[in-house]
C-alpha cells in the first residue's frame, strides 16, 4: 500500500519513522546472526534517546546463498508464523564480521552487508557484486490514523474496508533498490504484464478468473533479471508497490509490528529457483499418464455414463489418444457438494463405472471443492464434530454464494484433515486415480479457527492445508509419484503438490495470452508444473481459436478439454468442410500424438522440475537471461531445455516471435537456422513455432497413443546441430525398470551416440537418415 505523497512527504493522517543509522551492531552468540539497532533518529546526545522509535533489524541465513533480514519494532507483540520453510538448516548457515566500518553477514556466494553509523544502508553483495540495497529511508514502521487514504486495495483485504482505505494500526514496510534496466517477474500466477515493473499487487487469494488482477495463486516472491530473488516470509496480505511508490525501489509491506523478506543468491534465475524450492520445498513427481490428454465432463453440461462413453468412443472412434477423464461438480447432487457421493440418479453404479473407465486404460480424476453444502449429511455430521470454520460467537459460519447455506472445512483441526483425508480414501478406493481441489480462496476473515490461527493469515494459507491434505491422502493411497492434483489456489509452498491449472478464463486469443502470462508468471515463482483449459472455459470458443488454443495446450506440461456450459470434444468445433489436416479433430491429433512422442524427453524435464525446481514451462528469461531481447517476452516459452515454443494468437496463423542466438531446427519441419533475430511467419492449424535449441539430443519413443511406456524400449534419439564435445542424455523407465544413459559424441564430421551394451535404439542426425544401433553404437556422419 501507498504511505507517502511524492518523494518529501507522507499521506495525510500517516505517521512514518524511518531507520536512520545502524547506532550499534552485534554478534548473536552461536555468531550466526547480526543484530542491529536502527532508531529513527540520528542520535546527536543521549537526550536522543529519550521518547524515541527504535527498528531492531536482525540478519540471519536459513540456508547456504539465502539471508532473512527481520525489522521488528516492538518484540513482543504478535508475529506472524511465516512460511514453512521445509529446507531450513537448523541453526542457520551465516557467518558474522563486525568491523569499524559496519557489520556482515555471509552466507555462501551472498553477503549483507550494514554501514555503520548514518544513513541508513544495508546492501546486498553475490560473490562480491552488489545486486541491491535497502538504503535510506527504506524500512519504516508507520502508523495510519483513521481515514488515512493510503490504499485501494479491494474490500477484505487485511482489515480494509469497503471504502478502500485501510485499517488504521501499525505497518512496516521495507524496500529495496531497483537498477537501472532492472526487471521483476514472477508475484504468483499473474494474468497481467509479465514485467511486473508499474504494477501495485495484492498478495491476496482470489476467486477473480484470468482477466482481472485478482490472482487465485498469491506468491509474495519475486526474482529480477539481475539475478537475485526475494521472498516475503508472510502469509497474510502484503502489498508490493513495484516502482509505484518509489520508481527507484521495490517496496512491500505488512500490518503488524515486524517484517522479515529472505534474498536469494544467483547469479542466474535458475538458480535463484534452485535456493527458493529447496527452502520452501520442491515439485513432487508426477506420474507419466497424467501427461496425456484430460477430457472433462464439462461444468454444468447434463451428462451420465452413456454421455461419457459417448466421448470416450468417439475419441477413440476418431483416434484421439486419451489418457484420463475427468468428472466435474455434477458427479454429486446439487446442493450437496462436497458430500463425496456420487449421485445415484445418473450414476448407480459408480464402482462398475470407474472400473469399466479402467479396463478401457483411463485414468479418472473427479472435482472436489472444501466447502460442504447444508443440505449434505455430511454438514451435520461436520458441524456436530467440530470440523467446520465457526464465527466468533461459536456457530457455524455459513453462505450461500456456492452452495446453499455451506460450511468451510477447518484444516487447522488435524481430526477434521483426517476425516477430510478419509473420504478421499474412500474415493481412491473407488477407482478415483486424481482430485481436481478447486476453490480455497473464498476463505472469510470474520472466522475463528480450531487451532487459533489468525484468520488474516488464514485467508492465504488455507490453500496450502487444503492441497496438503488431499495430495497426502492420495499419495498415501496410490504410492508416491502417482498422486496428481488439479488445484486452483495455492501459495508458498503449493509447488510441493502439482498440478496446478489458471483458473476461469474465457473463449479468446485475448484470454489465450493473458492465459500463458498467468503460467509464465507461476513459473517464475517457483511452480514447476501448469495447465489451463483448452479453447477457454467461459462460453463456446470459435473453432480456430479452439483449435490454435490445442497446439498450445498440448505443448504444455498437462493438458486438459475442459469448458463451463459446452462439452470440449473437438468434433462439436468443425463441420467436416475443413481442409485435409485442418478439422479440430486433425490438429487434436496431431498434437496429442506429437506430445506421446515427446515423453522420453518431457518425463525427464519433469524429473528435473522434481529434483531442482526448474519448472517445466520456462520463461525465455530463464534460459537466456544474457540477452537483453528476451527481458520483456510473455508470448513464448520453452518446453525444459531444449523446445522452443510461440503459440498462434490469431485466426490466419500470424505469429512474431525470437530466436536467441544459436543454430535452431524446426521440429515439424527439420528447417535450420541461425538465431538472434526476430521471425514473422503465418501458420496452418497443423503448426506452429516449435524449434530445437543448438546441441539437443532429443529423445523421443516409439508410442504415439499413450504417455506411460516404457521409453527405454528402442528410443529415437536425434543429435542437433552444437559445438564439438561429449554430453550425455538420460532415458527413463516410467513403468519401473531402470533408466539408461546414452553418450552423445559431436565432430565436425558427425556423431556417434553409444548406450549400453544390447541397447535397442536408433539415432540420427537432425534432418539426416535413422542409424540403428550396432552392439550399443551408432554412427551418424553428415
Amino acid at each position: 500500500m501507498k504511505f507517502t505523497d511524492g518523494f518529501w512527504h507522507t499521506r495525510p493522517r500517516v505517521d512514518a519513522r524511518y531507520a536512520q543509522e545502524a547506532y550499534d551492531l552485534d554478534a548473536a552468540p552461536d555468531g550466526r546472526s547480526l543484530v542491529v539497532t536502527a532508531p529513527t533518529k540520528v542520535l546527536a546526545t543521549r537526550g536522543d534517546t529519550l521518547n524515541r522509535t527504535v527498528l531492531t533489524v536482525t540478519l540471519s541465513s536459513p540456508l547456504e546463498g539465502v539471508i532473512s533480514v527481520r525489522v521488528v519494532h516492538h518484540s513482543g507483540a504478535r508475529r506472524s508464523p511465516g512460511f514453512e520453510l521445509v529446507g531450513a538448516t537448523p541453526g542457520g548457515v551465516g557467518e558474522v564480521t563486525i568491523d569499524a566500518e559496519g557489520g556482515s553477514l555471509t552466507s555462501g556466494r551472498l553477503t549483507a552487508r550494514v554501514s555503520a553509523g548514518a544513513p541508513w544502508s544495508l546492501e546486498f553483495l553475490d560473490d562480491g557484486e552488489r545486486i541491491t540495497v535497502s538504503g535510506a529511508k527504506s524500512i519504516a514502521l508507520v502508523h495510519l490514523d483513521d481515514g488515512a487514504p493510503v490504499t485501494t486495495e479491494p474490500a477484505g483485504v487485511a482489515g480494509v474496508t469497503t471504502t478502500g482505505l485501510a485499517a488504521p494500526g501499525a505497518y512496516v514496510h521495507a524496500q529495496l533498490a531497483l537498477g537501472v534496466g532492472e526487471l521483476v517477474y514472477g508475484l504468483g500466477e499473474r494474468f497481467g504484464p509479465f514485467v511486473k515493473n508499474g504494477q501495485t499487487i495484492d498478495v491476496w487469494n482470489a476467486d477473480g478468473g484470468t482477466s482481472s488482477e485478482q490472482s487465485y495463486k498469491n506468491v509474495p516472491f519475486y526474482l529480477t533479471n539481475r539475478g537475485y530473488g526475494v521472498l516475503v516470509n508472510h502469509p497474510e496480505h502484503v502489498s508490493f508497490e513495484v516502482g509505484t511508490e518509489a520508481v527507484e525501489r521495490v517496496q512491500f509491506s505488512v500490518a503488524g509490528e515486524s517484517l522479515e523478506y529472505l534474498v536469494f543468491a544467483g547469479p542466474t534465475p535458475k538458480e535463484v529457483l534452485e535456493r527458493y524450492t529447496e527452502l520452501t520445498g520442491r515439485p513432487a513427481r508426477v506420474p507419466a499418464w497424467s501427461y496425456g490428454l484430460w477430457l472433462s465432463t464439462s461444468f454444468t453440461t447434463q451428462y451420465d455414463e452413456g454421455t461419457i462413453n459417448s466421448f470416450i468412443d468417439g475419441m477413440a472412434e476418431r483416434s484421439l489418444p486419451l489418457s484420463v477423464f475427468h468428472f466435474d461438480c455434477f458427479w454429486m447432487r446439487e446442493f450437496n457438494w462436497t458430500d463425496f457421493e456420487w449421485d445415484a440418479r445418473v450414476f448407480p453404479d459408480p464402482e462398475g463405472m470407474l472400473a469399466r473407465l479402467h479396463d478401457r486404460d483411463l485414468k479418472v480424476s473427479a472435482w472436489i471443492n472444501p466447502y460442504i453444502g447444508q443440505r449434505s449429511k455430511l454438514f451435520a455430521e461436520a458441524a456436530d464434530a467440530g470440523y467446520l470454520v465457526r464465527r466468533a460467537d461459536g456457530s457455524v459460519w455459513q453462505w450461500d454464494m456456492w452452495q446453499a447455506g455451506m460450511g468451510l472445512v477447518d484444516f487447522t483441526n488435524p481430526a477434521a484433515t483426517a476425516w477430510f483425508q478419509d473420504k478421499i480414501r474412500t474415493l481412491v478406493g473407488q477407482g478415483v486415480d486424481a482430485i481436481k481441489t478447486d476453490f480455497g480462496e473464498r476463505i472469510p476473515t470474520d472466522v475463528v479457527w480450531h487451532d487459533g490461527s489468525d484468520p488474516q493469515i488464514m485467508h492465504n494459507w488455507y490453500a496450502q492445508l487444503y492441497n496438503a491434505a488431499v495430495f497426502t491422502a492420495l499419495e498415501e493411497a496410490s504410492g508416491v509419484g502417482e498422486a496428481v492434483l488439479f488445484a486452483r489456489s495455492a501459495t508458498v509452498g503449493g509447488q510441493q503438490q502439482p498440478v496446478h491449472w489458471g483458473g476461469d478464463n474465457s473463449s479468446s486469443y485475448e484470454s489465450m495470452a493473458e492465459t500463458l502470462r498467468g503460467g509464465l508468471s507461476l513459473a517464475a515463482s517457483g511452480f514447476g508444473y501448469w495447465s489451463h483449459d483448452i479453447g477457454g472455459f467461459e462460453g463456446f470458443p470459435d473453432p480456430a481459436v479452439f483449435k490454435r488454443w490445442l497446439a498450445f495446450g498440448l505443448m504444455s506440461s498437462h493438458s486438459r478439454l475442459h469448458g463451463s456450459s459446452s462439452y470440449r470434444v473437438p468434433w462439436a468445433f468443425d463441420d467436416g468442410t475443413e481442409a485435409p489436416g485442418q478439422s479440430a479433430v486433425d490438429v487434436a491429433r496431431r498434437f496429442t500424438n506429437l506430445k506421446l512422442r515427446l515423453m522420453p524427453y518431457l518425463y525427464e524435464v519433469g524429473l528435473e522440475a522434481a529434483s531442482r525446481g526448474i519448472p517445466f514451462m520456462r520463461p525465455m528469461q530463464l534460459e537466456f537471461p544474457g540477452d537483453p531481447a528476451v527481458d520483456h517476452l510473455d508470448r513464448q516459452y520453452l518446453l525444459g531445455e531444449h523446445l522452443l515454443v510461440a503459440p498462434v494468437f490469431s485466426e490466419v496463423g500470424d505469429v512474431q516471435y525470437y530466436l536467441p542466438t544459436g543454430t535452431w531446427t524446426n521440429l515439424l519441419t527439420d528447417e535450420v537456422v541461425q538465431g538472434g533475430t526476430w521471425r514473422s511467419e503465418r501458420h496452418d492449424f497443423s503448426s506452429l513455432p516449435l524449434w530445437v535449441r543448438e546441441g539437443a539430443a532429443l529423445v523421443t519413443g516409439v508410442r504415439d497413443d499413450r504417455p506411460d511406456y516404457d521409453y527405454t524400449d528402442a528410443p529415437l534419439i536425434t543429435v542437433y546441430p552444437g559445438a564439438p564435445g561429449v554430453s550425455s542424455v538420460r532415458v527413463s523407465d516410467p513403468t519401473g525398470g531402470e533408466a539408461v544413459s546414452f553418450a552423445v559424441s559431436r565432430t565436425d564430421e558427425g556423431a556417434t551416440v553409444s548406450g549400453p551394451t544390447g541397447a535397442s535404439f536408433s539415432a540420427r542426425l537432425a534432418g539426416g537418415r535413422v542409424v540403428e544401433a550396432v552392439e550399443g553404437l551408432a554412427r551418424l556422419t553428415r
